[in-house]
């Protein structure tokens, strides 16, 4: 993914009832693991 700022914002909308329908302590592990692990990197999310 390349930011949430390319998105419309249907497609932002419909991403944030994704993660309010599926959310688990698993997925949120893993969101902040990827963040870390960008943070780390020096990548930026543009």
């Amino acid at each position: 993914m390349s930011g949430r700022a390319d998105l419309s914002w249907e497609e932002a909308i419909r991403l944030d009832l994704s993660y309010v329908e599926n959310w688990s302590l698993t997925m949120n592990l893993a969101i902040i693991i990827r963040t870390l692990a960008t943070v780390v990197r020096g990548s930026s999310a543009y």
